[in-house]
């Protein structure tokens, strides 16, 4: 089949790759029809790691299931599907009790099956794969995983109608962050330095967006808070620009407030300066946030694709470019910079 595989240097090259097959009873094989690039891909682009060399990569997906075993009883073969990338070992004290996205072992094991995005077949466990009602396409689909990751941010957050919230970062997390706290009665606030991202979030619904290279973000969220700073902060911007965001983030928020952190760091030790003795005397809660799982008896996963399908959540304004497969590493360069291509979420198609 056809797969990209990541290189030496961190692109990728098209090659054909052996077929996955199904190893169990209860596993389902899918066609990937949408993948995505997001923020996580990003950050391993274009760098030499050789633990990543020769591996395929992606976890925003979905396709139509093409086989299933035995004991398959949850999806059909011809099914339009979302798959769900967030795979634990399944036997640690966190899977069992359904708290995967903690699971010791959650990388190698998604890397082996699921999170294989950027090839023409994926397989996995039968509950990973979700079916679309008609109303939801391939390409909205694929956006989930951006949205499940902001709705069990949401979750850890306590989010209540009437908070006063602040994002940092109108990628598509934090764009999925602002519909999410809307349709939960928040009033949002949303900073970036991307002109294209903000007047997105004004159009999704946004109470105030903040250009960070024009404006004071401290000096706007405190004259929309009777200068107390929001009660809740996300910060959705992640990687190069987290010692940045991060410290900018605890500033944001009020005495007694959160600061969420969902944008992701990168491996090894980071040295980020925080003003603990403030955040100590101010107690304000940081919550780290890590992909999702279930939240109460609902798989977070299942809730965003209801939620898209009722229209709670937009999808299509988010997509902005498109292209095959083939031309992956043309994909990365113009997701990566967003600044000139205008990219908001960037699909492949395989």
């Amino acid at each position: 089949m056809k797969a990209a595989r990541k290189t030496a240097d961190g692109r990728f090259e098209i090659v054909e790759v052996e077929e996955p097959r199904l190893p169990a009873d209860d596993w389902v094989k899918a066609r990937v029809r949408m993948a995505g690039i997001c923020g996580t891909d990003l950050r391993h682009w274009e760098k030499a790691e050789e633990e990543l060399h020769c591996c395929i990569m992606g976890h925003e997906l979905a396709g139509e299931v093409v086989e299933i075993g035995p004991a398959v009883t949850h999806v059909a073969v011809g099914d339009r599907v979302l798959v769900e990338s967030v795979l634990g070992c399944g036997h640690c004290e966190w899977c069992r009790v359904q708290q995967y996205n903690r699971c010791p072992d959650l990388y190698p094991t998604r890397r082996a099956s699921v999170s294989r995005a950027y090839a023409k077949y994926v397989v996995g466990p039968q509950h990973k794969f979700h079916r679309l009602p008609d109303s939801v396409g391939f390409d909205d689909a694929a956006l989930l995983d951006t949205y499940a990751v902001a709705l069990h941010a949401q979750h850890l957050s306590g989010l209540t109608i009437g908070t006063r919230v602040a994002i940092i970062g109108a990628g598509p997390i934090g764009l999925g962050q602002l519909m999410l706290a809307k349709a939960s009665g928040a009033t949002v606030t949303i900073i970036d330095r991307m002109p294209h991202a903000l007047a997105l979030a004004a159009r999704l619904g946004a109470d105030r967006t903040i250009h960070s290279d024009d404006e004071d973000p401290e000096a706007g969220i405190r004259a929309l808070t009777d200068d107390r700073g929001a009660d809740i902060v996300f910060e959705c911007a992640g990687g190069e620009s987290m010692p940045e965001t991060l410290p900018l983030a605890t500033r944001l928020v009020r005495r007694g407030g959160k600061v969420v952190i969902v944008g992701g760091f990168d491996a090894g030790d980071i040295a980020i300066p925080l003003e603990w003795q403030r955040i100590q005397m101010s107690e304000i809660t940081l919550i780290p946030s890590a992909s999702f799982a279930f939240h109460d008896i609902h798989a977070e996963q299942v809730e965003v694709l209801d939620l898209v399908a009722r229209g709670v959540l937009q999808t299509q304004a988010l997509i902005t470019h498109r292209f095959p497969l083939d031309q992956i590493n043309e994909a990365f360069e113009v997701a990566q910079d967003r600044g000139r291509t205008g990219a908001i979420f960037v699909g492949l198609t395989v």
